[in-house]
């Protein structure tokens, strides 16, 4: 006899969120770097040192760094310009969100401004954003992160939304490349690794899926 519990439909499977780093995951170069290179008065080497020795937060590298900065929006904007390359396979990857039905948001330490920028020249401006805020006044650039509650955060801005995402009933899928990484991406169900990341998934011993390009990412999203 077939009861009712056996009749039901089979649920059906978590929506899939893709959160996807951008500077050095999407693009090869950092972008913020360029910028920092072409405009800090000042060796802004030495903050990231810092920061790269955990010795400050990924918000007051920006803060520091960015505060070395004299110069408009439209200066480091063409400061970046065909300095810039994204990653191979980068359209056909946001197609493949799109047809699975995986909702694609980009979450980077790097700032929002030239992110959209970016974005939009690649003919992808509605993709979704989450960086960090910046305002800009007297040739100088103000850098802020503010968390999915709204609230003003300095460290793991990433992992902050990895949470959110999770606590919202998603499946996440993490593309990403470097050291900062690697704390939210071992929240995730799935991890697509390059450069450090995947480096440091390996020692860990943490199940990843490597990536050169996107299209190795395309190829593999039936496992997500």
């Amino acid at each position: 006899m077939i009861t009712s519990a056996d009749s039901r439909a089979p649920t059906a499977p978590p929506p899939t969120i893709v959160q996807c780093d951008f500077d050095g995951t999407i693009t090869i170069e950092d972008a913020s770097f360029i910028m920092l290179d072409a405009y800090a008065r000042g060796d802004w080497h030495k903050v990231h040192d810092l920061y790269e020795a955990s010795k400050i937060s990924v918000g007051r590298f920006n803060e520091d760094a960015f505060g070395l900065v004299g110069a408009t929006r439209e200066q480091l904007l063409d400061a970046i310009k065909g300095k810039v390359a994204i990653r191979a396979g980068f359209p056909e990857f946001v197609l493949s969100c799109r047809e699975r039905g995986f909702r694609l948001v980009v979450v980077s330490n790097g700032l929002d401004f030239y992110i959209h920028e970016i974005l939009e020249e690649i003919g992808f401006p509605d993709i979704e954003v989450h960086g960090a805020t910046t305002r800009f006044y007297d040739n100088k650039v103000a850098v802020q992160y503010v968390g999915p509650d709204g609230k003003p955060l300095d460290d793991a801005f990433k992992e902050a939304y990895v949470s959110l995402f999770l606590g919202l009933g998603y499946r996440v899928a993490y593309v990403g490349n470097s050291s900062s990484d690697y704390m939210p991406a071992k929240k995730c169900h799935r991890i697509f690794a390059t450069g450090t990341l995947l480096e440091t998934c390996h020692k860990a011993h943490l199940d990843c899926i490597p990536f050169s390009d996107f299209y190795d990412i395309v190829k593999a999203m039936e496992m997500i």
